[in-house]
């Protein structure tokens, strides 16, 4: 029976913050850290994106379209792209006009909107996808949410815009005894069709190809080709997910993991057991063999591959409610550029840097950490976050922060409109 082998790469980078201290609030309305933001973007895109980029446009022609990718370009990362370095856009154009890779839909700023509000949760995530269709003139038909977060509930929202298809992480404590390596379906919505990362195979290149101390080190194409065909003779979908900077940023050249990425497809298509389908395909050709039930959020982050990576400690919820306390004058802001800070500030990272973990993930967090602490990372946050919401006062004066205020407010304008209204009927009478 064939397999067919999906691969998916997310592209993000955030907007990272200055040193923004308590005397800034009120005197000095610039966030950002343009240097360092500039600086790691071009690092970046001269060891990953462009490299990475020619790589796969050579593959795809050599192929003859057998090999085929998928990408999720965050919103504030091809903002970056677009200010720092347009070149990494055209590559990515240049992939697009293959048509053998996908361009899948997400929220515009990476954010965590979906677990708080569903009316910013569909804005976001049209502005993501009319800014995919404008850049790469494809209209995104599968949808992947910051992280890989999901659950049954998000997946019936994501229906509703429209999507097919949605992507997640293959958890454990989810499929129990079931593979990922399967398609699935929403438990609420069953049109809603659901591909499963499978993470030992996608984390043995993203996470272990680089490390001398693993049993299977060096990994090479023959090998996890062998990987591939010792799966279940059932298993239809192998779905292999990954954050794209693992190409020459969290594995570095030296590794090999250009020449393992370069020889791969080769050696996978010379077993005629094997296809690459972009996700869109998948959800296509196959037929979902049961519902997949998520009531409670998964995420591809940690062991836990839940919500802890960025709400699993007092100062993240803390930051996380106060953000979106703000929701209800948001709702009644016009200024262009409080929107566009309100965008960046939503960005799951700022949360992710406040993470107390330690052991094996915690690691990982700091690697990914400009604060030298989450505690200073919590402090710098909320002090943007204070200086944004005096800024938003101001523009929008006459919303409380109160929601029982919120609605007197409301109330008042409305019966003020209808009494306006029955005054100018009886001047008409007259």
């Amino acid at each position: 029976m064939k397999k067919t082998i999906c691969l998916y790469f997310q592209v993000h980078q955030p907007f990272r913050f200055r040193r923004y201290r308590f005397f800034d609030i009120g005197n000095d309305h610039y966030y950002y850290d343009d240097y360092t933001n500039e600086s790691i973007l071009l690092k970046i895109a001269q060891k990953c994106y462009l490299p990475t980029n020619a790589l796969l446009l050579k593959l795809i022609e050599a192929n003859k379209g057998k090999f085929k990718v998928a990408f999720s370009l965050s919103g504030v990362a091809i903002k970056q792209f677009q200010l720092y370095a347009p070149e990494v856009i055209e590559s990515f154009q240049k992939l697009a006009a293959t048509g053998q890779v996908e361009f899948l839909s997400e929220t515009y700023s990476h954010s965590l909107v979906a677990l708080k509000d569903q009316e910013e949760f569909k804005l976001q995530v049209k502005k993501h996808s009319a800014l995919i269709e404008d850049l790469f003139k494809q209209k995104p038909t599968v949808f992947r949410n910051t992280e890989l977060i999901y659950s049954d509930e998000m997946g019936e929202m994501v229906h509703q815009l429209g999507y097919k298809a949605m992507l997640t992480e293959g958890a454990k404590h989810v499929l129990g005894w079931k593979s990922p390596n399967y398609l699935y379906c929403n438990s609420i919505n069953p049109k809603l069709k659901i591909l499963l990362k499978n993470h030992i195979l996608s984390d043995d290149i993203a996470f272990r190809f680089g490390n001398q101390g693993w049993s299977e080190y060096p990994l090479t194409p023959k090998k996890y080709t062998q990987w591939l065909k010792d799966l279940d003779q059932g298993n239809e979908v192998v779905n292999l997910f990954m954050d794209y900077e693992t190409f020459g940023e969290h594995q570095w050249e030296e590794t090999g993991i250009f020449k393992f990425l370069e020889k791969l497809p080769k050696e996978i298509l010379k077993h005629d057991e094997f296809t690459f389908s972009t996700p869109s395909e998948v959800a296509e050709n196959l037929q979902p063999i049961s519902a997949i039930n998520v009531p409670h959020p998964i995420s591809w982050a940690d062991e836990e591959r839940d919500l802890t990576a960025w709400l699993g400690n007092e100062m993240q919820e803390e930051a996380f409610n106060k953000l979106y306390a703000l929701l209800p004058k948001i709702k009644k802001c016009t200024d262009e550029k409080l929107l566009e800070d309100w965008a960046y500030l939503q960005t799951s990272d700022h949360f992710y840097y406040m993470c107390t973990k330690y052991f094996s993930d915690g690691d990982v967090h700091a690697y990914f950490n400009p604060y030298e602490s989450p505690y200073q990372a919590f402090i710098n946050y909320m002090n943007v976050l204070s200086d944004f919401s005096l800024r938003l006062n101001i523009a929008v004066p006459n919303i409380s922060d109160n929601p029982d205020i919120n609605k007197i407010i409301e109330d008042k304008d409305a019966k003020i409109a209808e009494l306006e209204k029955a005054l100018k009927a009886l001047e008409t009478v007259r």
